[in-house]
């Protein structure tokens, strides 16, 4: 009876990976094209260009990447199944890496994507996500985040929280952390799942800083949301 439920438990598991792979492998090469405007805004302009629209966002790892990105982005066509492509924007950070994978998702859905980013990715020609519409480069010399000495959000993650309606995070560190605990805070709907950060990555970046190798790859977002049950009014 145990090997039994041990064989059905692991061929489930499979085909979900498997089901969550077709859905990136599936997006027509037409669909994504990049960006139809790259541009300099504010969160005042960029309200303005959601207006009327519910913005779901999607935070999470970056450059950190996943250790399991078939996972991720199964759980993330989940949550977009149960949104209106005619009503909502999907909102993730512009880029490719890592929780940008999402784009391509949206767009195979039907949704219209957009990005909220710091002027640094375009100052460092980050490569932004072919299947992103509409970026918005906010003036910031930071990434993101709280604000170490003001004790508030960076302009660019100050943007990101003033526009969405409902905000997923899948894992994330110290940026993705900062902006989920904000939007708390103002009283939207935040849902975070644990999700471990590429362990390879994560040791490679040890080593070059001179760290001891690490052993925890959940994320500094996982601390401050590990104990929440998942739902739509977290």
């Amino acid at each position: 009876m145990e090997n039994s439920m041990s064989s059905s438990t692991a061929f489930g598991w499979i085909a979900s990976l498997v089901a969550a792979s077709a859905i990136v492998l599936s997006v027509p090469a037409s669909a994504c094209e990049g960006p139809r405007e790259a541009r300099e805004a504010d969160r005042a302009a960029i309200e303005a260009f959601v207006q009327g629209r519910r913005v779901l966002t999607f935070a999470g790892y970056s450059g950190a990447g996943y250790e399991h990105p078939e996972v991720m982005l199964e759980r993330a066509t989940d949550f977009l199944k149960s949104e209106d492509p005619a009503q909502t924007l999907v909102n993730v950070g512009a880029t490719e890496a890592g929780i940008g994978a999402v784009y391509e998702v949206a767009k195979r859905m039907g949704f219209t994507t957009m990005g909220v980013v710091s002027t640094l990715a375009r100052d460092e020609n980050v490569t932004l996500s072919k299947c992103a519409d509409h970026v918005f480069f906010v003036q910031d010399a930071t990434w993101g985040g709280r604000l170490p000495d003001a004790g508030k959000l960076s302009p660019t993650s100050e943007a990101i929280v003033a526009v969405s309606a409902l905000m997923v995070g899948i894992g994330g560190g110290d940026i993705a952390r900062d902006e989920l605990l904000a939007a708390k805070e103002r009283g939207r709907p935040v849902i975070f799942m644990p999700a471990d950060m590429n362990h390879a990555v994560a040791r490679a970046k040890a080593a070059k800083r001179g760290d001891p190798e690490p052993t925890d790859f959940k994320g500094s977002a996982y601390k401050s949301f590990a104990t929440q049950r998942r739902g739509p009014t977290q």
